[in-house]
């Protein structure tokens, strides 16, 4: 693996158009791909945890989930805009307490991603889904 990936689920419409948002603007160093549509073990990522959360995976490194994946996709922001808005953003969002407080709101966001902007009915989670599970 040569660079970084930012794995998230392509299956949800809502999850789609955030990672071409991450794509379009933010435009970071890592690569974003579906997990449906890339080799998991390869990144040394399972399907369950792909399905719970986004994954950020980088050499050398375990992989990174939820809003620490956020966080060190932020981190690799080019430009301008990196320097002065996302890497700051990221490194916010990275620190222990701040992530640790952000864990809720992503997994109230994963279970309501199907109301959200850009989501639809295919983007709802059953109740047994791992990204309702308490962290």
């Amino acid at each position: 693996m040569h660079r970084p990936t930012f794995v998230f689920d392509g299956d949800c419409a809502f999850c789609s158009s955030c990672a071409r948002f991450i794509e379009n603007r933010i435009r970071p160093a890592a690569q974003v791909v579906a997990w449906q549509f890339t080799d998991l073990d390869a990144l040394g990522v399972t399907e369950e945890q792909a399905g719970a959360a986004v994954q950020y995976v980088t050499a050398g490194r375990a992989p990174t989930a939820g809003p620490v994946a956020i966080a060190d996709l932020l981190k690799t922001a080019p430009g301008l805009a990196g320097r002065l808005l996302w890497r700051p953003a990221g490194a916010i969002l990275g620190l222990r307490p701040v992530s640790a407080l952000a864990w809720p709101v992503y997994r109230w966001v994963a279970r309501n991603r199907h109301r959200m902007p850009g989501g639809t009915a295919a983007c709802a989670l059953p109740p047994n889904h791992p990204a309702r599970a308490g962290r």
